[in-house]
């Protein structure tokens, strides 16, 4: 990184810092939540290995837990995926440059590149890591 600005792949396109720290935050509370449910995973299978009623019981509690992390990494997904979609608007409609109309009036016109996806598939990738 460069300053305040994360240079993209390929096409020259950037992204803020500040977005990019916001998409590794939400990547380690993902990661978080799902290093949480492979705990509660392992600890819902010893439960019901032991047949101990007690333990039986407690897995019910364990499955809602698991269902509640669940619904929140959907949700963050949900968000990282919606903030990534306006980020990249944003970077496009600052790279669109704008037209005249015969009648004088300025219109944008938006510059759409046909590897655009791919990019974002990249860039998605790199935030992963």
């Amino acid at each position: 990184m460069e300053g305040s600005i994360f240079t993209g792949i390929g096409n020259g396109t950037q992204l803020d810092t500040k977005v990019v720290q916001t998409f590794q935050k939400s990547f380690v509370q993902v990661q978080d939540i799902l290093d949480q449910n492979r705990l509660l995973i392992n600890e819902i299978n010893q439960n019901h290995e032991s047949k101990i009623p007690d333990n039986l019981s407690r897995n019910v509690g364990l499955i809602r837990e698991l269902n509640s992390n669940i619904r929140r990494v959907v949700d963050l997904y949900a968000d990282l995926s919606s903030s990534f979609s306006r980020s990249m608007e944003a970077s496009s409609e600052a790279e669109s440059g704008g037209t005249l109309k015969s009648d004088g009036k300025s219109s944008e016109k938006r510059i759409r590149s046909g590897s655009g996806l791919q990019w974002r598939i990249g860039m998605y990738c790199l935030l992963l890591r």
